[in-house]
């Protein structure tokens, strides 16, 4: 019955923000103050793209009573650590030793730290940290601690735990059941928190998004890894590192062919005075072409490199001949490439700032074709630039679940969300740690998005391509809530209209939509409390902003972007992170002296009454909704917090 009802409500609520945004485009934008009308109507839109996803979302929500199979298969229990206090991290170990499923626990210290170790073996806990071969090498932050442990370990499944999430002793006998279908490979459950009270005041239990948004994610094979409480498939994992460990050597080989092709046209050029030099190019450039077409065809990347290599070796020892000022020349310059001296070949690393050197310069015939060696030999190299040469959780965010849960979809795998609490962990407990943390996911999803967006992911169906995209749209509402803010301040302050009118047919609309949106949100939380969720997508809005221009500064210019471990004990009292919500308090300033002036407005004549009233509620709105800020920056924990704490050590 709620399905049901679920369903009619949402596809009215679609229909009739259509009819709205519609009308608002074709017959009410006020024109002649287009720089706030023109916003103003497109951050509606915005917000009716993000009632569409809802409903979509809504559509196929699944509620799972549990697994039909018995649990099958042997286990390592993670719990990933960098920083945390050894105390918290063992809580966490000794209750992963007391669940019920045989398993082996182990503690994967990042930071590894030699107390942690003791600790750890001390009480018959398995302790992993970095190997070697990560020294000096990108380390990938969690993702990379985890692709590590994973070449130490060999349980059929996994079940990944932070350091602060306590589980329950049955977590594997109500999940592991669900791997008896063997395309399964993913089981996530829900993250509770035991240091939040009621009020909830930094918004950290996401009911609506641990509950109604993961289950109807479900019923679309869409529901994601979200970093903890879950059980993966090892084979899913393996098979996944495995194809993108061929993706990306089949990407630096045609990479590196179309560099070779360039810099073998430059020599072309040079050499139009010296015949037989250029028939040496022209040979050259003409098997350089066949490998890529081969490449093309489906030849195998080791076949066209071993043969391209041998073809290019025949030719460099015809070419050995006079120019030897441009020979010198041509041999300093790749003399000083980033060589590998651990490597028997002299192979260059290759990465894109290589490649362009290459290609850039003017070689002359003998020099392209030593430059063409050193790629070919280059590409001989397993992967020198990265520790290990599969890495199966993905690397490319600093969040790796969406992305690894993504790219698990995109290879026919198959997830599952079992909505029942299994573990319990400790929430941020101050206002700069939160922001610190919401930013964190907002880039990392936000990288996602720029560098493999699902709406042009192979593999991905529809419905999973609208999901994932769905997620990441979110995080654009920054943009939307700006305007939502000036627009009522607008219109006190300087009596500018973003619309034609006030009209019957403006609220004849804009009503019905707004009351059926939340409407399907009631019904789609059953109960579940949804404010606090509602006013942080409003009240962060700064720091969705920044989320995105970090996240595309970092994706098309390379800038970093860090990762930051969310503390899990507050050490003293933490300080106001007054930089970081000067925005949201200003925006509140000038919401109550627009009110103010809006009524003296009236009050002397020059204002519209209706328009007032209208935005004046809509000011309230606003305030009510960014009131949460100034109530979390003086925020300093539950009333229980000690209490709770000492629960969680025992």
């Amino acid at each position: 019955m709620r399905g049901a009802l679920l369903r009619v409500v949402a596809l009215l609520a679609v229909l009739a923000g259509l009819n709205y945004v519609v009308w608002r485009w074709l017959a009410s934008v006020n024109w002649e103050a287009w720089w706030i009308a023109v916003p103003l109507v497109i951050a509606e839109t915005y917000s009716l793209v993000d009632t569409f996803f809802f409903a979509m979302t809504m559509w196929r929500l699944r509620v799972r009573s549990g697994p039909d199979a018995p649990p099958a298969g042997t286990v390592d229990v993670f719990i990933t650590t960098y920083d945390e206090p050894i105390p918290l991290v063992m809580a966490t170990a000794r209750a992963a030793q007391r669940i019920g499923y045989p398993h082996t626990t182990w503690v994967l210290d990042d930071g590894d730290r030699p107390e942690m170790r003791a600790a750890a073996e001390g009480e018959g806990i398995g302790y992993i940290t970095r190997t070697e071969d990560w020294t000096d090498k990108p380390r990938h932050a969690k993702a990379g601690n985890l692709n590590n442990a994973l070449f130490q370990t060999d349980g059929e499944f996994l079940l990944i735990l932070d350091a602060d999430q306590i589980p329950e002793p049955q977590i594997l006998d109500r999940t592991l059941g669900y791997f008896a279908d063997p395309e399964v490979a993913l089981v996530q459950t829900p993250q509770y928190f035991t240091n939040v009270d009621d009020a909830d005041l930094l918004g950290n239990q996401a009911p609506l998004f641990y509950g109604p948004i993961q289950q109807g994610k479900d019923g679309w094979n869409a529901a994601f890894f979200c970093g903890s409480n879950a059980v993966l498939r090892r084979e899913a994992l393996m098979q996944l590192g495995i194809s993108g460990y061929v993706r990306d050597v089949e990407q630096t080989v045609r990479d590196s062919l179309r560099t070779a092709e360039r810099m073998l046209a430059r020599a072309s050029r040079s050499s139009r005075s010296e015949p037989e030099a250029a028939e040496l190019v022209a040979e050259l450039r003409t098997r350089v072409h066949e490998a890529s077409e081969r490449l093309r065809a489906g030849e195998s990347v080791g076949e066209v490199t071993f043969r391209l290599r041998s073809e290019v070796d025949e030719i460099s020892r015809a070419a050995v001949r006079g120019h030897l000022t441009a020979m010198e020349e041509d041999l300093a310059a790749i003399a000083q490439l980033p060589f590998e001296q651990d490597s028997e070949l002299p192979a260059f690393v290759v990465d894109d700032a290589a490649l362009d050197r290459l290609a850039e310069r003017d070689w002359s015939p003998l020099g392209a074709i030593e430059s063409v060696q050193s790629i070919t030999e280059a590409l001989a190299v397993d992967r020198p630039d990265q520790a290990q040469p599969v890495m199966p959780m993905a690397t490319i965010s600093v969040t790796e679940d969406m992305a690894t849960a993504m790219q698990l979809h995109a290879n026919g795998w198959r997830s599952v969300y079992h909505h029942e609490l299994l573990a319990r962990g400790l929430a941020p407990e101050d206002l700069g740690t939160m922001l610190k943390q919401r930013l964190r996911w907002a880039q990392g999803t936000l990288q996602v998005m720029l560098k493999d967006n699902p709406l042009a992911k192979r593999g991905l169906d529809a419905g999973q391509r609208i999901m994932y995209f769905a997620t990441m749209w979110s995080y654009l509402a920054g943009f939307a809530a700006v305007v939502y803010l000036a627009a009522p301040a607008i219109y006190l302050l300087a009596g500018v209209m973003p619309v034609t009118a006030w009209s019957v047919d403006f609220f004849a609309r804009f009503i019905p939509y707004f009351v059926l949106s939340q409407l399907m949100f009631l019904i789609a939380a059953h109960g579940v409390r949804t404010w606090r969720g509602q006013q942080y997508a409003l009240a962060l809005f700064p720091l969705w902003i920044k989320a995105c221009w970090t996240s595309a500064a970092n994706v098309w210019f390379r800038r970093p972007l860090g990762f930051v471990v969310t503390p899990k004990e507050r050490n003293g009292r933490a300080p106001v992170p007054w930089r970081e919500i000067w925005p949201q308090l200003t925006a509140m300033a000038v919401l109550v002296i627009a009110s103010v002036v809006g009524v003296l407005r009236v009050i002397a004549g020059t204002a519209d009454g209706v328009g007032t009233l209208v935005n004046t509620v809509w000011v309230v709105y606003d305030l009510v909704v960014l009131s949460i800020i100034p109530r979390a920056a003086l925020y300093r924990g539950p009333a229980a917090h000690t209490a709770r704490k000492e629960n969680f050590h025992r």
